[in-house]
């Protein structure tokens, strides 16, 4: 059992390894990713310095940077989409597996390309970090990464049913949670029926728990009522997004809709 156990962990980090060389092989874009993700942030945050110019007035220093850095943890933390995995798709190992590699390798490179953006934004806008909990930054950060996973192979279902268009709608998924996740604002703003959305949404709780980690200097005891419900979200959404994928597989296999994914 244990030797069993040990040798799908080894076919899961295979995936890793493969992402580990494309990312060599391909190495200038990511560098053209990681240079997105900063300009798009910078954006986010030159909005910030430039409200009170807008408003009319000068306004507050230390309101101003509070507000560059809450903009910027929503825009920071506002996971990216790594697109599909059709490439990798007749892979011959259980499906689980090889979900649980494309999902380590996914989340791993997304949590670095997090830090280097912010490290990077950090050097052209006022960020203050002197308030900062950084333990509980990181494990907010890693906690979203993971509540997210059930979303991601859930959506993961388009591409398999849809070939020409399944990616295109899996980003209507990711426009709805930037909209009820109070990406850029408080949820408290949006209209009432479309509130209880936020609560489904793993991104509400860590965005929420990452500005009082990095704004408020929040422990993980503070953090921990945003904490265990991104837990929660993650631990039903997994094994459902899970059953919904192998359902869309044979479904797929059995239509014959996988010829052009693999």
């Amino acid at each position: 059992m244990i030797a069993d156990v040990g040798a799908q962990l080894g076919l899961a980090y295979a995936f890793v390894e493969r992402e580990i060389a494309l990312s060599k092989r391909y190495w200038a874009w990511e560098i053209v990713w990681l240079v997105y993700g900063i300009v798009t942030s910078l954006s986010v945050a030159y909005i910030a310095l430039g409200a009170s110019a807008l408003s009319g007035g000068s306004g507050d220093p230390a309101f101003v940077s509070r507000f560059v850095l809450y903009l910027l943890v929503g825009t920071i933390t506002w996971e990216r989409w790594e697109g599909t995995i059709e490439y990798t798709f007749m892979a011959p190992v259980p499906r689980l597996t090889h979900l649980m590699g494309m999902c380590v390798a996914t989340l791993v490179r997304a949590l670095g390309f997090s830090v280097a953006i912010l490290a990077a934004v950090a050097l052209f806008v006022p960020v203050d970090l002197s308030h900062a909990n950084g333990l509980s930054a990181l494990v907010l950060l890693a906690t979203g990464a993971v509540a997210f996973i059930g979303l991601a192979i859930g959506s993961a279902v388009f591409p398999l049913l849809w070939t020409e268009k399944g990616l295109q709608m899996a980003y209507i998924v990711q426009a709805v949670v930037l909209l009820v996740s109070g990406v850029y604002y408080e949820t408290s703003v949006l209209p009432g029926w479309m509130q209880p959305l936020s609560f489904i949404s793993p991104a509400t709780y860590v965005i929420r728990g990452m500005r009082d980690a990095l704004l408020d200097g929040a422990d993980l005891a503070a953090v921990w009522p945003n904490l265990w419900p991104a837990l929660v979200v993650g631990a039903i959404s997994i094994p459902l997004g899970l059953r919904l994928f192998l359902w869309a597989e044979r479904y797929a296999k059995r239509t014959g809709r996988l010829k052009r994914s693999g």
